[in-house]
């Protein structure tokens, strides 16, 4: 059973989910206006996507000069900053590095926690800043880890109302409409404070690689290449989620109407 911190770290992705099934819905009514607020966020998405799929495909095969693993890097980060207790842990899957702060244990892709790579060793140092964040008690860290229940709550409680959309028709779904608002504010807000965790990450991340002298200075560009890549999927989420919720705030309030 995933732990419930890698479920918050996949909330980008199963309130995604949720942003896919309620837009379906949305498009079986053919609303013309839907198209004008999605795809900005659409076309971001698929662009970072591209950016993150080049970037790492790129820089996974560019040895570290160091010819330190993923694994052996994210040890190094957390020895020095005296996480000494903090496991370091491959898991199977592609990109599925995440740090879980229920366990206090730091798990890493099978490529990432073999590979000797600029990419392998970012992606680690990423995930390392996690557990610095944790150890320091940062504020949005920890504003991020108390909204996980009630953005894990919102989720299933959206796709109950779509549900119930589907069976009982649009009469029901407007009436529920102001309800979703409320619901789908949760996931946007859990993405908005997403976001700065994950650049400060990348930023602890940097910090430490070259503090340590685990990357050479030739490698800043990329290992920096593959963590904004990375990030910029936080930002086209971000955008679609606001986007998304911008326009069921402008359906509900044109049914009052």
């Amino acid at each position: 059973m995933k732990s419930i911190w890698h479920a918050a770290s996949l909330l980008n992705e199963s309130s995604g989910r949720a942003v896919n099934s309620i837009d379906w819905f949305m498009f079986n009514l053919f609303d013309p206006v839907y198209l004008l607020f999605v795809i900005p966020g659409l076309l971001l998405g698929i662009w970072a996507q591209i950016k993150l799929s080049h970037a790492y495909g790129k820089y996974s095969q560019v040895p570290v000069e160091s010819g330190l693993s993923g694994a052996e890097a994210a040890r190094e980060i957390l020895d020095q900053a005296g996480l000494t207790q903090v496991p370091v842990e491959e898991i199977p899957g592609h990109l599925s590095d995440h740090y879980d702060p229920m366990k206090r244990a730091l798990f890493l892709s099978s490529d990432n926690f073999n590979g000797r790579t600029v990419a392998a060793v970012g992606v680690a140092a990423h995930e390392s800043g996690h557990a610095l964040q944790h150890q320091a008690a940062y504020g949005l860290f920890n504003m991020r880890m108390a909204l996980v229940p009630a953005t894990q709550f919102a989720s299933m409680a959206c796709f109950g109302i779509i549900f119930l959309g589907f069976v009982l028709r649009m009469a029901f779904f407007m009436k529920l409409l102001w309800l979703a608002v409320a619901l789908f504010a949760v996931t946007t807000l859990f993405q908005l404070v997403t976001l700065p965790v994950e650049y400060d990450a990348s930023r602890r991340a940097k910090e430490q690689l070259f503090r340590l002298g685990l990357v050479h200075e030739s490698e800043r560009t990329g290992v920096s290449k593959v963590l904004d890549a990375a990030a910029l999927t936080y930002v086209a989420a971000l955008v679609t989620s606001i986007m998304t919720l911008l326009y069921y705030i402008t359906l509900a309030r044109d049914s009052r109407r």
